[in-house]
């Protein structure tokens, strides 16, 4: 029987289908995102023999901890949530040449170190291609296997019949399923072969590490349905010119979201930074007005960093404000809190906030390091390079209290700080530490005064 070919319209956002092309998608409201895909339908053939399905109580199901596979990148682990778990699917995006390949080979290093099974896919570079960045990072044993290859029919008779421990596939947008007429990396191809390569991971217990580009927005090409099939989502974050890289946890069926890993790239590949709030204060100015140190939570980590910020009067009737690394109405909220609260004639100056080093944060306990950075920059005077301060920032002006806030003053103590300025309903739970001085404010202006 001929192959039938028709068009049909998916959605890039969320993958909803349509005869037709939409302006809006009616499943996820996003506009202008439907493409169109030929599809080809073949006459279905004989059923296949079914297995038999078996069924366990829950009971019996074991969930040890020692079941997952430590990669030996401790920064890999947290975000993972303690090391691969057998059968997971877990897929990594980032923006080009921002390490994502250098990353997942140091972990096939490590585990062929370990005596386990790799298989490594790529339909992206060559043998050669990747024998020359291998030799960057050292030697490789025998355990690790290449292979370069984009026909998803020959990479699933290659797994089965290794049946390796891990599974890296670079990239799954090269992939192509000659059972779907489309072009690879189209909607439908991504979908396919994700839903191909899920089987073979849950099926065959083997864990699989999927590379997936990005779009100009930042989110992994290709339909919003990949992120829902695996298991694990994780981000690479940070400039590819800057030295460090940030890998965030954006979907973990096993372990939490809130962990990140932080890297630095050298020569011969991605090393860990064991104390990333050392690594971000790095360089900072001594005696400068506008640069204040606060704290900030990542999971169960503690991040000091330094926020800037440059107030001047402006050339213009409208005022200019940027916010780089912090959420740009947040930034606006608190700059009319100092405003109305405190009485600094804000409206005719233009404002400048960064987060020095390019990370990004968007916990509330920024909020006073913000407020205390512009207030500083407006009178020229600088913070002491000895005190740090941390607490949300409330509508009336009022200093709120912040989670976790011992493990910051200890964070803040290990790096030498002498002065921690906190919520004042935070300072009971704090106690007293020695070697830093805890300090309550209940308001802004009582903060102001105090620094």
């Amino acid at each position: 029987m001929a192959k039938a070919k028709k068009s049909i319209y998916f959605c890039q956002n969320c993958g909803h289908e349509e005869s037709k092309w939409l302006g809006q998608c009616p499943m996820c409201k996003e506009w202008n995102t439907f493409v169109e895909e030929k599809v080809t339908t073949v006459k279905p053939g004989a059923i296949k023999e079914r297995k038999e399905t078996q069924i366990v109580t829950l009971t019996s199901i074991s969930t040890d901890e020692d079941e997952r596979m430590q990669t030996g990148i401790q920064e890999l682990d947290r975000v993972l949530g303690g090391g691969i778990v057998p059968g997971s699917l877990v897929l990594v995006g980032g923006d080009p040449g921002i390490g994502k390949s250098t990353l997942l080979l140091q972990v096939c290093q490590k585990l062929a170190a370990m005596n386990k099974k790799i298989l490594y896919i790529s339909g992206e570079e060559s043998l050669k291609q990747i024998k020359l960045r291998a030799n960057r990072m050292g030697e490789f044993t025998e355990s690790l296997y290449l292979l370069c290859e984009t026909n998803l029919d020959m990479i699933r008779s290659v797994i089965e019949q290794q049946k390796p421990d891990m599974v890296v596939i670079d990239s799954i947008q090269t992939m192509y399923n000659e059972e779907v007429g489309s072009a690879p990396g189209s909607v439908s191809q991504v979908r396919e072969s994700t839903n191909i390569l899920m089987q073979l991971a849950k099926g065959l217990n083997i864990s699989t590490f999927i590379v997936g580009h990005v779009t100009k927005e930042g989110t992994v090409a290709g339909p919003r349905v990949l992120e829902h099939m695996v298991d694990t989502v994780l981000y690479f974050e940070g400039d590819r010119h800057a030295s460090y890289r940030i890998l965030r946890g954006v979907k973990n069926r096993f372990g939490s979201t809130n962990e990140i890993g932080v890297f630095e790239m050298q020569k011969s590949g991605l090393v860990e930074v064991e104390n990333p709030s050392e690594f971000m204060l790095s360089g900072k100015p001594e005696n400068a007005s506008g640069s204040v140190v606060a704290c900030a939570m990542e999971g169960t980590r503690p991040m000091l960093m330094e926020i800037q910020a440059l107030v001047c009067r402006t050339n213009f009737g409208m005022p200019r404000r940027t916010a780089a690394g912090l959420d740009y109405n947040r930034v606006n909220l608190l700059m009319a809190v100092l405003e109305k609260r405190v009485g600094l004639p804000l409206s005719n100056y233009d404002a400048y906030v960064n987060i020095a080093g390019g990370i990004k944060m968007n916990e509330p306990a920024a909020d006073l390091g913000i407020v205390i950075a512009i207030a500083s920059s407006y009178k020229n005077k600088p913070v002491s390079e000895d005190t740090i301060v941390f607490g949300e920032v409330g509508l009336s002006g009022e200093v709120r209290a912040v989670t976790m806030p011992e493990q910051r003053v200890a964070e803040a103590k290990k790096l030498g700080f002498k002065t921690c300025v906190v919520p004042e309903v935070s300072v009971k739970s704090i106690g007293k530490v020695e070697g830093i001085e805890v300090i309550g404010v209940k308001s802004v202006n009582q903060a102001m005064n105090l620094l």
